[in-house]
């Protein structure tokens, strides 16, 4: 008699059908686990045993032979180990076999017999979804599961011996319910910043517009106090976003406890990220910072400390909004639409054109590190500038500074208006100007008379490329979203055109 479970493989964060058939014969005793099983399948022969040992069930001194079809795609994760335990006890008559056709199974064995929380509840349950079937999770990967639809069959077990008992009848598993992490009440406020009143300007404008930022400043201006406020700012997770974020942080087994949350991801990498920490990739192509940052912000300070490879493998992620990790035997894309926000200094000793600072190694130091940087990314960074220090004034009697929720609260508004104007342009996936195609900006953002004449100029002179030359027209359109206008102007082209330029602290780099 041969069994059938269904469970799934990961690829990206879609779930692919994977069907589980265990058979008992006679034979040499022992259990063999074939269909491309990595190393932790291949170890979950010891934990299924030990586990219905567990459970009171003890295998047959025969062969047990388990094939994880289709056969020629990769089997990784600890997540077979209940599939593959359930296939067995449905083989010896412990369950009744037609129970579990309808279900999707994923989990892994402890010894003794309880259940352990797996990464990707999430899109499992998606893609049992589609398949018109329930799921079997663990008990701590139901809440996550649930939010995957409320008509979904959900059995979330802690032990083999309670799911055993609720198909004999004997017991009956609830199903779980979504859960909602809580956002942090004493989020930074950008009211706690002194002074810096035009970077808070463009810290406004790249988050109503989903811009990319770069701030410049000598060290203790204030740019990482910035760029930590700007979640703060941030509009919440619309319902399609916040499933796609969720998925992704479930492939990586980073949703704490099962709970979403519809904050908008603020990742932060150490200078020191590799390849595929930033892009995604190792053995089992995980996500990478670029992906977990998906819909959200992904924070770069110390910018051209990273290195240059890395900092240019985000250029194609910035341009197509997601990550492609391609290996010898396979290809997984993740999502990776990412707000890039990036601080610098200067030049290497991080004072230069500060009044009464000067450069040991002259002009060579700021060419040598702003040069690390690479033109092609510069070129799609959106605002760029410059923060200088903080004046003792600023300190000593600081003006009233506007908090987050006000801030917020424009931002909101700027972000419904395009939303708005997508809609009526039969585009409802994109939610912000920054996301918007070439064609269509040039239609939303027609300048007047004189901000065509403005921008003719500033292309000629400052030679902008065609990508530079559509990014200004959407910092613009986003200008005039914010003043509630709905033409853009001479004066929003004007300050589009003062962030795309960098000033001189950014000429080298430009």
């Amino acid at each position: 008699m041969v069994a059938r479970v269904s469970t799934v493989a990961f690829q990206g964060i879609e779930g692919v059908p994977v069907d589980v058939q265990v058979m008992v014969a006679p034979g040499k005793v022992g259990m063999q686990i074939v269909g491309l099983p990595d190393k932790a399948v291949a170890e979950s022969r010891e934990r299924v045993q030990a586990a219905l040992h567990a459970s009171g069930l003890s295998l047959p001194a025969k062969k047990v032979t388990v094939n994880l079809a289709p056969a020629d795609l990769p089997k990784e994760g600890s997540h077979f180990d209940l599939p593959i335990a359930l296939g067995l006890m449905a083989a010896l008559g412990a369950i009744p076999a037609d129970a579990l056709g309808g279900y999707v199974v994923i989990g892994e064995l402890n010894l003794d017999g309880t259940i352990a929380a797996v990464a990707g509840a999430l899109p499992a349950a998606i893609g049992a979804n589609a398949l018109g079937k329930g799921l079997i999770c663990p008990a701590d990967s139901g809440a996550e599961a649930a939010w995957a639809g409320s008509n979904i069959d959900i059995l979330a077990p802690r032990s083999l011996i309670a799911l055993s008992n609720h198909f004999r009848g004997t017991q009956v598993l609830s199903r779980p319910e979504p859960a909602i992490r809580s956002n942090a009440a004493n989020m930074p406020d950008l009211a706690d910043i002194k002074g810096q009143e035009s970077a808070k300007r463009a810290l406004e404008v790249a988050a109503a517009g989903n811009h990319n930022l770069l701030m410049v400043g000598p060290p203790g201006s204030g740019k990482s106090m910035l760029a930590a406020r700007l979640p703060s700012i941030l509009p919440p997770l619309l319902p399609s976003e916040l499933l796609e974020v969720s998925m992704i942080h479930s492939i990586a087994g980073q949703l704490a406890g099962g709970k979403l949350s519809d904050r908008r991801p603020f990742r932060t990498p150490h200078h020191s990220a590799t390849m595929a920490a930033m892009i995604g990739g190792g053995l089992r192509a995980r996500p990478g910072e670029a992906s977990l940052a998906h819909h959200g912000v992904l924070f770069l300070d110390e910018f051209p400390e990273f290195t240059p490879q890395v900092l240019d493998a985000l250029r194609q992620p910035l341009e197509t909004a997601e990550c492609i990790i391609a290996r010898a035997n396979h290809r997984v894309t993740y999502p990776a639409a990412i707000q890039l926000v990036a601080a610098m200094n200067p030049c290497r000793c991080g004072m230069a054109g500060e009044p009464g600072h000067s450069c040991a190694r002259g002009p060579r130091c700021v060419t040598d590190y702003q040069g690390r940087i690479s033109g092609p990314l510069m070129d799609r960074i959106d605002i760029r500038i410059d923060v200088p220090a903080v004046t003792a004034s600023d300190l000593i009697r600081p003006m009233q500074a506007e908090t987050s929720a006000v801030v917020a609260t424009r931002v909101a508004r700027a972000r419904e208006i395009q939303r708005d104007r997508f809609i009526a342009f039969g585009t409802p996936g994109i939610s912000s100007n920054a996301r918007c195609t070439t064609a269509m900006i040039e239609t939303m953002a027609e300048p007047d008379a004189g901000g065509l004449q403005l921008l003719r100029d500033a292309a000629e002179k400052l030679k902008f490329s065609a990508r530079g030359y559509h990014r200004v027209l959407k910092v613009a359109r986003t200008l005039a979203d914010l003043d509630g206008t709905l033409t853009v102007g001479r004066i929003h082209l004007a300050e589009a055109i003062s962030y795309r330029v960098a000033g001189a602290r950014l000429t080298a780099a430009a």
